[in-house]
């Protein structure tokens, strides 16, 4: 009886052995799995923080693009502000020349028998003045005559031109001026000095300065003068005229201006 006790127990002892082997390996397994999945989670939880500090500096840098960009739209309307003032301006001026454009045409038909009659009047006043440097005054004269039927100058050019000559004539009045020409002296050719004091006096003087004479307006002729009276003055004018002496006071026949008619 008490073998068979015995052995009980120790079959008891055997089977909580085992049980408790048995035990002991599953917790391992247990633990183990444990730390796999804390592991594994970890690992994810690393590779989340991965992916979020990616995504937190792509957001940064979006953020700040998206500021810059803002700044450059803010930019762009002010200048395209600025852009649609000047447009309008250009409008503006557009419109200002397409009405002189529209004008042009009729100032051109005013302009032209103007200009025609600017001509005329100069060409009489050169042929009716004191007669220094003729030539070259009615050849200009007749320059601009045959410029009017050009083509390749403008109304405006042709204008120009004629200003600019009476502005040559106004100029003669006030300076005093010489140059060498060929006049009849005393029935026969003779190379002379031409002394012009403005439009006031007009003279000439023989190569030798022995004769002298002056432009008489009234008469529209040269009359001699005494040799001894004007000689040395008209000799000092031409030097003057020449820049060979310093301006000084001259004695020169000078008619008397004639009443208004």
């Amino acid at each position: 009886m008490k073998k068979q006790r015995i052995k009980a127990v120790a079959l008891t002892t055997v089977l909580s052995a085992g049980a408790l082997l048995v035990g002991t390996a599953h917790a391992d397994k247990t633990l183990d799995a444990i730390m796999q999945v804390g592991q594994a989670k970890t690992t994810a939880g690393v590779q989340s923080q991965k992916k979020i500090d990616k995504l937190a500096e792509e957001t940064s840098d979006l953020l700040q693009k998206y500021k810059t960009v803002n700044k450059e739209i803010d930019g762009l309307r002010v200048y395209n502000s600025q852009l649609e003032k000047q447009l309008a301006s250009q409008l503006k001026v557009l419109e200002d020349l397409n009405t002189s454009i529209d004008q042009v045409t009729v100032i051109e038909r005013q302009i032209q028998p103007l200009i025609l009659r600017m001509l005329e009047g100069l060409e009489q006043f050169v042929n009716l003045d004191v007669p220094f440097h003729m030539e070259e005054r009615l050849k200009r004269v007749e320059t601009l005559r045959d410029n009017q039927d050009r083509a390749d100058i403008s109304v405006a050019e042709k204008f120009r031109q004629v200003l600019e000559a009476y502005n040559i004539e106004a100029e003669y009045g006030r300076k005093i001026d010489t140059y060498v020409d060929t006049l009849e002296v005393g029935g026969q050719e003779r190379q002379v000095n031409i002394l012009a004091v403005g439009r006031i006096a007009l003279m000439y003087q023989t190569t030798d300065t022995k004769l002298s004479g002056a432009w008489d307006q009234r008469q529209r002729a040269w009359v001699e003068l005494d040799a001894g009276a004007y000689r040395a003055a008209i000799l000092k004018g031409i030097r003057i005229a020449k820049k060979q002496a310093s301006i000084d006071v001259m004695e020169l026949p000078i008619l008397a201006p004639e009443a208004a008619q």
